[in-house]
């Protein structure tokens, strides 16, 4: 987005294209640029930012590890901010999106380094996030398991063919079948 960032306007082509990708309407989509502007006037939403903001959804907890694989996930472009239209269209799929949306865009967030599956150390570094954003009586409620073998007993289950790799699709399918395990797996981000 670059130097139309800045403006006060978000661009007619910038309006279009979020109307074609989201379930927004124009005037939706320009008061959520005219909020998205009063926050981050630059037009540009930093990882300090983002943590200020999503940590006041968990007040209880330590949200920096999730934050970062959240911001992650909603900077596509990896340049190191967040701009409008990443913003929206992150917020469209985890708010409006169907579930499959919702779990492929979760999946983007647990495949760490990209390259198109989960390994159980992924898993492991996402669980423990979120058992320590979550603090430990609201997660251990249930089950006095450690983050290390929750995230190894999900990527057991997740792994069908037993190859040491979760790919989207056995993400998705273990999810879709299992409720208890898309709220853990997905706190306040889908």
């Amino acid at each position: 987005m670059g130097a139309k960032a800045s403006r006060e306007r978000l661009s007619k082509e910038d309006l279009e294209f979020l109307a074609r990708n989201t379930h927004y309407e124009e005037d939706t989509i320009s008061d959520w640029y005219r909020g998205f502007k009063q926050d981050c006037p630059d037009g540009r939403l930093n990882p300090e930012a983002f943590m200020k903001i999503y940590s006041k959804c968990f007040p209880m907890g330590k949200t920096s590890q999730f934050c970062d694989h959240v911001f992650r996930t909603f900077d596509t472009d990896r340049n190191g901010f967040i701009d409008f239209k990443e913003f929206l269209l992150a917020i469209d799929v985890t708010s409006s999106g169907t579930p499959e949306e919702k779990l492929s865009w979760a999946f983007r967030m647990y495949d760490v380094d990209g390259n198109g599956w989960i390994d159980l150390i992924e898993m492991t570094k996402l669980v423990k996030s979120i058992y320590a954003m979550m603090g430990p009586n609201k997660v251990q409620q249930d089950q006095h398991e450690t983050a290390e073998e929750r995230a190894k007993e999900i990527f057991i289950r997740m792994d069908k063919n037993a190859d040491g790799r979760v790919t989207r699709d056995e993400f998705i399918q273990t999810c879709l079948v299992d409720e208890k395990l898309i709220q853990l797996l997905t706190p306040h981000s889908l």
